[in-house]
């Protein structure tokens, strides 16, 4: 399998580097009860789980995970910043980073891209993330009407975080039978992990152009 990579132009690129030789059937077998504690910490496979959970209290915090609690309280903090102040807390800005870069290994390791496990917090892992920050003055008119424009990005990926989870479960068997990840469903589970990342990272402020619609 070639590497999966989010090409340019847009300012959030996503690289997994694809496992080689024999996996681990020891835990990927067990893959769900190890990823529980990165779960918490960051949440589950999908932008649905993320956000569209969160309408209760206790069930938002485990859809999102505390980080990405945390990240999206700072995200509606920075938000205010941004419009009233014409500036981004760069704490707030770095927590979110720090939150999408963990996230994306915990996402390659839970929906089997990666056998290896992800450290907590920082550290070296064949999965990341680069955000080209947004830079001089905002886009006021995208800031102030963000959570609009994310409304139909969230509306598809509800029904493509769903696919892959039963694409993902589908891919757990195959593995376990017969030691491989089958190509189509690795591509687009990986192209749901980078469309749900590139809009996680425009929903916490961190870029202003408009997400594409696409796998790619």
């Amino acid at each position: 399998m070639a590497a999966a990579q989010f090409a340019a132009p847009y300012p959030v690129t996503i690289d997994v580097e694809p496992a080689t030789g024999e996996r681990n059937r020891m835990t990927i077998a067990f893959r769900m009860i190890l990823g529980i504690p990165h779960a918490l910490l960051i949440g589950g496979i999908g932008l649905v789980f993320t956000l569209g959970s969160a309408s209760s209290n206790y069930g938002g915090i485990l859809a999102l995970g505390a980080l990405g609690a945390l990240a999206s309280v700072c995200a509606l903090i920075s938000w205010f910043a941004i419009m009233f102040k014409d500036e981004h807390p760069e704490g707030l800005r770095d927590l979110g980073l720090f939150y999408l870069r963990w996230r994306t290994r915990g996402l390659a390791y839970l929906a089997l891209f990666r056998d290896e496990y992800p450290p907590f917090g920082d550290g070296d892992y064949p999965a990341s993330i680069t955000v080209n920050l947004a830079v001089g003055p905002r886009d006021k008119k995208s800031v102030g009407l963000r959570i609009f424009y994310l409304i139909p990005h969230i509306i598809i990926l509800w029904v493509l975080s769903i696919a892959w989870m039963v694409t993902s479960i589908i891919a757990w068997f195959s593995l376990l039978i017969g030691g491989t990840y089958p190509e189509s469903l690795y591509n687009f589970g990986i192209g749901v992990m980078r469309w749900s990342l590139r809009v996680e990272a425009y929903g916490l402020l961190l870029v202003d152009e408009f997400p594409p619609f696409s796998l790619d």
